[in-house]
């Protein structure tokens, strides 16, 4: 899914101006505004549809897609081996650390293991139908809201590189990233090459400023997820925040506009990856790396406290 061109800093390999500029991940440059595909789920009675929007995507710069194998059982991936060309220069970054329990309290269980970290790799292969992922996300479940690992699954961190260390060097995954990681793990994680952090992280939940200032040191990619946050009960939603709601009505945008938008202006390395389901959604996102803050808005958002995300669900 990704060319032998090396893409631009200033355009995508197809010749689209890179929507936020560009960032750097997994040794190349990709768009600042990518595309979190989770979502692409809801569209699995509607394959014309999820088709339609991830290529839609490509045409408006996106060249970052996240995924996962249990998105959707494998469904999702099918999608963008389907939708996803060659020549669209396109970055596919997976992660592993969790497998579908269907019918289970939670849609997901741990899969911590280094054996079900390896398994899901492979899955994740052959259901992208590549050779190689350029990076793969090892989930954590030490922070952040959503899972815990309890009796095996409680894997110690240097298991778990070792691992994926191991399928690096096989070839199988070009770089590796964590996801729901403490600043200690980060902090030990690193000799081993790490290429990004995904961790819950928005205007509203702030928690995780130290990891990012050391991601920014280290030249990390910093890739939030739940960037607009309020995905579970009892964590904040930016959206609901009378600054941000202020400056949309003054800029003429939408609250969620301003709120990616100021996670682009926070850091020079966050990379962010969206998700929707709704091709007006995906065009709005993108757009809003087009949104900048005077002096006194951004210190009315820089001034929006910070809650907690750390939301165990199980």
């Amino acid at each position: 899914m990704t060319s032998n061109s090396t893409p631009s800093p200033e355009v995508t390999v197809t010749g689209v101006p890179r929507p936020g500029g560009s960032g750097r991940l997994a040794g190349r440059s990709v768009s600042r505004v990518g595309y979190g595909a989770m979502q692409l789920e809801r569209l699995r009675g509607d394959r014309g549809a999820a088709i339609a929007l991830l290529r839609r995507a490509v045409e408006l710069g996106v060249d970052h897609i996240d995924t996962a194998q249990f998105y959707g059982d494998g469904l999702v991936n099918g999608l963008i081996r389907e939708a996803v060309r060659p020549e669209d220069g396109v970055l596919v970054v997976s992660k592993v650390g969790a497998d579908p329990n269907p019918g289970g309290p939670l849609p997901l269980r741990p899969a911590q293991r280094p054996q079900e970290l390896r398994a899901s790799v492979e899955d994740n292969l052959t259901s992208l139908g590549v050779d190689r992922i350029p990076a793969v996300n090892l989930r954590r479940l030490d922070a952040g809201p959503g899972l815990r690992a309890e009796g095996d699954q409680a894997v110690d961190l240097d298991d778990q590189l070792a691992v994926m260390v191991a399928m690096r060097d096989e070839g199988k995954i070009g770089s590796i990233g964590l996801s729901s990681v403490t600043l200690d793990g980060l902090r030990r994680a690193i000799p081993a090459g790490i290429t990004c952090v995904q961790n819950a992280y928005s205007l509203v939940t702030r928690d995780d400023e130290d990891m990012l200032e050391l991601c920014v040191a280290e030249g990390i990619a910093w890739v939030p997820y739940f960037p607009l946050g309020g995905a579970f009960p009892g964590i904040p939603k930016v959206t609901d925040e009378p600054a941000v709601r202020a400056a949309a009505q003054s800029l003429g945008s939408t609250p969620s506009q301003v709120g990616l938008a100021w996670l682009l202006r926070h850091s020079p390395n966050t990379l962010l990856i969206p998700g929707t389901a709704d091709t007006g959604h995906l065009e709005a996102n993108v757009a809003s790396a087009g949104i900048t803050f005077d002096d006194a808005t951004l210190a009315a958002l820089d001034a929006v406290p910070s809650r907690s995300a750390d939301v165990p669900l199980g």
